[in-house]
């Protein structure tokens, strides 16, 4: 139901079923310090925030300094910490798309390219990129930094042939329209293709310990908070299968020093790196505990 171009959801954005409560309420301390509430499916245990932006209104919610993604700042440590970081998981990401490919080159789609970092790192391997990116803004920095011209997100409907791998990192918690973009997505993919999501996992321990701090809630940019077992039931219902989880290690260390700083006022470093590990240590046990998964998907 939509009220004042606001959202809240009567039925799981996943699975639609009624059975939804309200867990908790989660502050926006990014842009606005507004604050909104966070329901759970108890059938898929999908998260969500509710009353939320719709897509014509959501974009003011993005309009900051500090939000790496679009605006590629160095501005504080943390932001810093998390460029050097970058350079490395860059490489990560190609070396695991080559391994789940089989390729060393072939077409690729990254879907919320942010500043062109990641589609960067792949043109210069060889790799023939197409990016969409919904924020104008973004999409200038990418031309600035790397001469990339990113189309605009709505334009997923109009592309023509289809991708040897397909990827978005953390960006499939921020599209409104969800399971219209899945199912665009598995018609762009080849028959061999593979589809890479990566998105933050509430199950891990960083969350426990941080609960409505928790960074990687990021109301109400995050529209959703998956789990391994909502993102299952999400592939289950276009016809997807998960071949694989990988862990992202850093974001445990990055998301806890947000959280900190949130929880608190300002960073504890010692405690932030400690929570950071002890969830790595626990996701070392169990891969869908990690606190961002990327989940290797298949037709």
């Amino acid at each position: 139901m939509k009220l004042d171009s606001f959202i809240r959801y009567s039925a799981c954005p996943v699975c639609s079923s009624t059975a939804i409560t309200d867990k908790f309420t989660v502050r926006d301390y990014t842009v606005t310090n507004k604050v909104f509430p966070v329901a759970e499916c108890s059938e898929c245990t999908l998260r969500f925030t509710q009353d939320i932006p719709d897509a014509e209104s959501i974009a003011a919610y993005y309009k900051s300094e500090n939000y790496i993604s679009h605006s590629d700042t160095s501005r504080g440590l943390i932001n810093n910490i998390y460029k050097i970081v970058r350079k490395r998981t860059l490489r990560q990401k190609r070396k695991l798309i080559e391994r789940v490919t089989g390729k060393k080159s072939g077409d690729l789609l990254d879907y919320g390219s942010g500043t062109g970092a990641f589609l960067n790192e792949m043109q210069v391997a060889g790799w023939r990129g197409t990016g969409l990116e919904p924020d104008n803004g973004a999409r200038k920095v990418a031309n600035d930094l790397y001469g990339l011209l990113l189309k605009d997100t709505g334009e997923l409907f109009d592309l023509p042939g289809r991708y040897d791998v397909i990827t978005l990192w953390h960006v499939l918690e921020h599209v409104h329209e969800l399971h219209a973009t899945i199912a665009q997505l598995k018609e762009l993919l080849a028959e061999k293709g593979r589809l890479l999501i990566a998105v933050p996992n509430y199950t891990c321990y960083d969350e426990k310990a941080y609960g409505g701090y928790w960074a990687a809630y990021d109301v109400p940019r995050h529209l959703y908070h998956f789990s391994p077992e909502s993102m299952n039931w999400l592939a289950d219902k276009h016809g997807l299968t998960i071949r694989e989880y990988k862990p992202m290690w850093f974001d445990s260390f990055y998301v806890s020093l947000l959280s900190s700083k949130y929880k608190n006022g300002k960073t504890n470093w010692p405690g932030s790196v400690w929570t950071g590990l002890r969830s790595n240590l626990s996701a070392m046990r169990d891969v869908k505990k990690c606190s961002s998964v990327i989940y290797i998907i298949s037709r």
